[in-house]
């Protein structure tokens, strides 16, 4: 499997572009804020084709070349239906600080030509790749990851978690959209379920393991902590500011 992933914009968001080799078809990953010359840049150093746009979740920093990179290469782009509406609309999930960045810039957002919807526990066949997807809400209402099979050097799959899950850290949960005690849900059901030796590939950041993050990340170190004392996990600390 061939993966280049490279930050884009003033978020130092990650997009990725997964393949299973050069000269093949490609899927592109969270194309935001100026991170359509860099899929460009893989896309011609490997001799790839786009056929598809996976967006984890609608945050201006990860969906913003969305519509302009699957408008290039013919692609389809896929995302949660509770966060569709944000594709055209991005505004409506952005913080003050977010918004006063764009202010006076003569910005307009649509739709790619083709959207498809995603359904939590879909399974993807795209460029000779297979992704399973998982609806993970919390840091938006309609927030996904997506897991592909990796099978080597000991890693089971590959997992790109979007703003779900960081290298010790969390999504944010303060904005619009955003729910804290959802997202702790999410973290016990959707990320402590999963076997240690899958590597995560974050929306930014370095890349990290479901291992790793068990043993070390504070939150997931807390939910473990008090699944034998209480079912209710709302009390628990919010998450960081990462991301938008």
């Amino acid at each position: 499997m061939l993966i280049a992933g490279f930050p884009a914009g003033p978020w130092g968001t990650n997009c990725y572009v997964v393949a299973t080799g050069p000269g093949q078809e490609c899927v592109v990953v969270d194309p935001g804020k100026d991170a359509a010359q860099g899929v460009a840049d893989v896309v011609r150093e490997h001799n790839l084709k786009p056929v598809s746009v996976l967006v984890t979740h609608g945050h201006v920093d990860h969906m913003w070349c969305v519509a302009p990179v699957a408008g290039t290469y013919d692609a389809t782009a896929y995302i949660h239906p509770d966060d569709r509406h944000l594709l055209a609309n991005p505004m409506a999930a952005m913080s003050p600080e977010t918004a006063g960045m764009l202010l006076g810039g003569m910005y307009e957002f649509a739709e790619p030509d083709s959207v498809a919807e995603l359904g939590d526990g879909q399974r993807l066949e795209l460029a000779g790749l297979e992704f399973l997807v998982d609806h993970t809400p919390g840091h938006t209402e309609g927030s996904g990851t997506f897991r592909s099979p990796y099978q080597q050097d000991d890693v089971a799959e590959v997992m790109f978690s979007g703003d779900l899950l960081f290298a010790g850290s969390i999504g944010r949960t303060d904005l619009p959209g955003g729910d804290h005690p959802t997202m702790l849900r999410t973290l016990t059901d959707k990320v402590l379920t999963l076997p240690d030796n899958i590597v995560v590939l974050p929306g930014h950041g370095e890349q990290t393991s479901i291992g790793r993050e068990r043993a070390t990340n504070p939150y997931l170190l807390d939910l473990i902590a008090r699944a034998g004392e209480s079912s209710d996990v709302g009390g628990a600390r919010p998450g960081t500011n990462r991301g938008l």
